[in-house]
């Protein structure tokens, strides 16, 4: 069974940190590009932030600066390190894990979500 627990979430005050975790199970971790997506009631979801399989990464232009993903192979674990938090990035944030080969996703697995909120 494939689980995706997603941690580190909650109340912040403008300008705070955050890190969030996302703890895989049941997949072959070091095959899967990591993502950590938001979302915001009536809007899409959005991705913030992607670490491939080699570790490189993308950020979304709205967190530049601020937010770092990264990933742990020996502990089948991704981070998202939220610096510099602003009340915009108020959103419940998903750990994302997709298997993709030659260009097309074989796999794709979704974690529950985690709410984090900043606001005085």
């Amino acid at each position: 069974q494939v689980q995706l627990v997603e941690s580190g979430g909650g109340l912040v005050q403008p300008g705070g940190s955050l890190r969030l975790s996302c703890v895989a199970s049941g997949i072959n971790f070091s095959f899967y590009t990591m993502n950590w997506y938001r979302q915001v009631p009536g809007k899409q979801r959005e991705l913030v932030a992607a670490v491939t399989v080699g570790g490189n990464t993308n950020d979304a232009d709205s967190v530049k600066g601020r937010f770092t993903i990264s990933r742990d192979n020996t502990k089948d674990t991704t981070f998202l390190q939220m610096n510099s938090l602003k009340p915009e990035d108020t959103a419940v944030y998903y750990c994302n894990g997709k298997w993709v080969r030659s260009g097309v996703v074989v796999k794709d697995y979704w974690g529950q979500g985690t709410q984090v909120t900043v606001s005085s």
